[in-house]
């Protein structure tokens, strides 16, 4: 299996190259790894000691990042290193103020150990999930405390098949899980690993945080007026193929999308559905002009403003349940927004959640859509029971760090 799996490595990484050839996303994958440790040589004292934390991409950053900025809170002096795998995380967070960001080296034995030399980290944190065999591997040889946050698990992975002693053995290189719910901790005792603990989700005190203090966005208040708004976040056309019919039956209302993939195509078909009254984002914050008021949808072409802009909205649509699943409901949630998204929520246990007591629905149509927003008009206490639910959730990131304080004080 160890073969199999050195193998699937290289021959992802092979595939990677020829898709660089023409996607953008895998052009930066292979050029960000180019030259990697001549990079970090330059930039890190392997002498020092570092704190290390790995993301998958940018949706496990603003989850792991309370954790993350607690201790450098709490301990100023030291010095944090990041990275990423996916260039969706890294290109948006490599300056980010509080670490060094790289790329992280693909798994193969030669790049963990000069990885981890080269970074001398006295812990690792890892964020929901990823779990690489030779960098886990390295971890544990060298007795570095290695953490899992935020962890879920399912029956359906690999860890827990009759096959599945390669990926157990993974599992076993990690000093203790900080998991979001029973079933992971029962799933983990099952296979023998029983440094559990449920601490919930840590992106519950991130969503919490930033509703308490959003950043003001001149623009889009001016676009807003005094509108009613429907906020769409991380589209995909699948999604705005529907959305457009909501636009059309509601004219009063104000639509802000925020797509999934800001690429020139996706903006122009955005604006073939939305053919009335549309405007970009960009012409706006580009000239400083004062948005017209006869514009209906407003195009944000641009990453990294959508955790900001369901402070403006009344309801709000998730987009990505047409396709592998939904992005994340809770920012939304945490400004009081009752949230609509598409069919494959199963993945996600605070769409469940939010469903259960009322504020979410999940829809499989254009019929379907509209009847969730108009259930959400006349529903006056859903967009309360969505701002009480991550309220009541905050509260892992404190957990987490006394644990790990208790038994390594960084």
């Amino acid at each position: 299996m160890k073969l199999l799996y050195i193998i699937g490595i290289w021959a992802y990484t092979l595939l990677i190259k020829l898709f660089s050839l023409f996607n953008p996303k895998a052009k930066l994958f292979i050029k960000g790894r180019k030259n990697i440790f001549n990079i970090i040589a330059q930039k890190i004292n392997p002498a020092e000691k570092h704190i290390w934390f790995h993301f998958a991409s940018l949706g496990e950053f603003e989850q792991g990042r309370p954790v993350l900025e607690k201790i450098k809170n709490l301990y100023p002096a030291k010095k944090i290193i990041i990275t990423f795998f996916s260039p969706s995380g890294y290109e948006i967070r490599k300056n980010y103020a509080l670490a060094d960001v790289f790329y992280l080296p693909i798994d193969t034995p030669g790049n963990a150990k000069r990885f981890i030399s080269s970074i001398n980290p006295e812990m690792a944190i890892f964020t929901k999930y990823e779990f690489w065999h030779f960098y886990f591997k390295e971890l544990k040889d060298q007795g570095i405390p290695l953490y899992v946050i935020s962890g879920i698990f399912r029956e359906s992975q690999a860890f827990f098949k009759w096959y599945g002693n390669f990926y157990r053995n993974i599992l076993k290189s990690v000093t203790y899980f900080f998991v979001q719910n029973k079933e992971s901790e029962n799933l983990l005792k099952s296979i023998g690993l029983n440094n559990v603990t449920i601490s919930g989700d840590t992106r519950f005190d991130r969503v919490y945080e930033n509703a308490q203090s959003p950043k003001a966005l001149p623009l889009i208040e001016s676009f807003i007026g005094n509108s009613p708004t429907l906020i769409c976040g991380s589209t995909w056309p699948e999604d705005e193929k529907i959305l457009s019919a909501l636009s059309e039956k509601y004219p009063n209302w104000k639509f802000i999308i925020a797509p999934h993939e800001i690429h020139e195509s996706h903006i122009e078909s955005i604006e073939k559905q939305f053919s009335v009254n549309n405007v970009r984002f960009s012409i706006f914050s580009s000239s400083n002009q004062t948005p017209n008021a006869e514009h209906q949808t407003l195009i944000v072409d641009n990453i990294g403003m959508l955790s900001s802009l369901y402070q403006y909205g009344k309801v709000a649509y998730i987009g990505g349940g047409f396709g592998i699943g939904i992005h994340n409901t809770l920012e939304a949630a945490a400004f009081g927004l009752p949230v609509i998204f598409g069919p494959k929520y199963d993945k996600f246990q605070e769409a469940k959640d939010l469903i259960d007591i009322g504020a979410a629905e999940s829809i499989s149509s254009t019929i379907d859509l509209i009847n969730a927003f108009e259930d959400f008009l006349e529903n006056k206490d859903a967009a309360d029971q969505a701002k009480r639910y991550v309220a009541d959730k905050k509260g892992a990131t404190n957990q987490i760090i006394s644990m790990i304080t208790k038994s390594h004080q960084p």
